[in-house]
């Protein structure tokens, strides 16, 4: 134990002075020549630490208290806000938190990318409470713990699951029955091999998926059923692979939303990926369309195309739109909801854009725009091809801002393209985690 003496946690709290805010909102101090981050500390403060990591000339610790509060701070609106891991930013005043993430975006391009955008866009903000459509919760059976169950996200520091019975940022239709979940759960023949429970929220109906195990009982689909008809739910369940989710106690195997501005209606099942935050898809669409500045004339290439979110609004604008999507289930899906919505001017290819193939189909003919939509590892395999296609703009929607920083520099530095515009989505508000987009001008062919 010699050699890991000096890793030992300290018993008591330490005095610390918060200095700055990390990417991923913790507060750093230095304290012994060891660097801290702090979990519920702003810049400005001095905070009681309890270290709860320790590493070789790094700390991690929660603030128990706070001497000397920062004007940015707030009183966090979450009860469960100190066990779950769900959230890092409640302690922050909503705007503070948008100006961090703008911060660090700007961070990133200079000290990744080596960029700068010409112009900044206004962060696209929206509510902070109840705005999450999609989650996946965490169940947990606990016989020693008076025979319960915990249903909800896991807690920080910890692979456990947080005692919660409501959850702030969560859609209000699900939120108000983690508590029943977990008793429903409890109910069933098999609590100890639920392992976690989907949420996918439509504009209408909520769809729950619930990952058995072992096989339900006919017992335990009646249980699950009428908990659905009481609460006005789709229940779901998925024995194995997302292949094998089915209804429980109905036919509906999709929900819906809309982009009323669009005139258009999207089907996904409980499983497709869609955008968790509604109302800042609805802002971030016509921002992505005015910044691409479509044509009713241009061929447009929208990749990492998903369901159709951004390709289906395009091709009100183009004359012809080719989504592109490695997943063949959302492809098929993009393919249905063209024919839902009577739009016949786009095409749909499954393709891995991480491999991409010189004689590719989709990559055939002029391309005047390009919107980039990629998952957080960004797109830089990608990026040659785009860029050999010529396109005058190309539009770079994120969930990862560094990993756009990167290929920001890519485009400028190799491929002759000018970071003409980006900003901030706050799509997770209350959490360090930013979405971002970008624009890129074409200054040589």
């Amino acid at each position: 134990m010699g050699g890991r003496r000096g890793r030992r946690l300290p018993a008591e709290p330490i005095v610390m002075d918060i200095e700055r805010l990390s990417h991923e909102g913790r507060g750093i101090a230095h304290h012994d020549n060891r660097t801290a981050f702090v979990q519920g500390a702003l810049p400005g403060e001095q905070a009681h630490v309890q270290v709860r990591r320790r590493r070789r000339r790094q700390d991690e610790g929660d603030a128990l208290s706070i001497a000397r509060p920062a004007a940015d701070r707030v009183t966090p609106p979450c009860p469960h806000v100190g066990v779950c891991g769900g959230c890092s930013l409640q302690h922050m005043d909503p705007g503070a938190q948008v100006r961090h993430k703008q911060q660090t975006l700007a961070e990133q391009f200079a000290h990744i990318g080596d960029v700068s955008p010409q112009t900044w866009l206004p962060a696209l903000t929206g509510p902070t409470a109840g705005y999450r459509r999609r989650a996946r919760l965490g169940v947990k059976y606990v016989p020693r713990k008076d025979d319960r169950v915990l249903v909800g996200f896991r807690e920080r520091f910890s692979p456990f699951v947080a005692d919660i019975n409501s959850c702030h940022v969560l859609d209000d239709r699900v939120s108000v029955l983690l508590g029943e979940l977990a008793a429903l759960i409890r109910r069933l023949s098999i609590p100890h091999r639920i392992a976690q429970i989907e949420v996918a929220a439509g504009d209408t109906q909520v769809g729950l998926v619930f990952r058995n195990l072992d096989p339900l009982t006919q017992s335990d689909r009646e249980t699950l059923m009428a908990f659905g008809q009481t609460h006005d739910l789709l229940m779901f369940e998925q024995p194995g692979n997302e292949s094998t989710v089915a209804p429980l106690g109905h036919s509906q195997t999709y929900l819906e939303y809309a982009l009323d501005d669009e005139g258009l209606r999207f089907r996904f099942a409980p499983t497709d990926f869609t955008q968790v935050n509604a109302a800042i898809n609805r802002k971030m669409l016509p921002q992505a369309l005015d910044l691409l500045e479509v044509g009713p004339d241009h061929r447009v290439l929208d990749l990492f195309c998903g369901l159709g979110n951004f390709t289906l609004p395009l091709a009100r604008r183009a004359a012809q739109v080719i989504g592109v999507e490695g997943a063949e289930s959302l492809v098929e899906r993009g393919r249905e909801n063209a024919q839902y919505n009577q739009i016949d001017n786009v095409q749909f290819v499954a393709a891995d854009l991480t491999q991409t193939h010189p004689g590719a189909s989709w990559l055939g003919g002029q391309i005047d725009r390009v919107l980039l939509d990629p998952p957080r590892s960004g797109a830089l395999e990608v990026l040659p091809a785009i860029a050999k296609l010529g396109p005058e703009r190309i539009v770079y929607v994120s969930c990862g801002p560094a990993t756009l920083a990167r290929d920001a520099g890519e485009l400028v530095h190799q491929h002759g393209y000018t970071l003409a515009a980006a900003g901030i989505m706050d799509m997770f508000a209350h959490t360090a985690h930013a979405e971002a987009m970008a624009v890129f001008t074409r200054t040589r062919r």
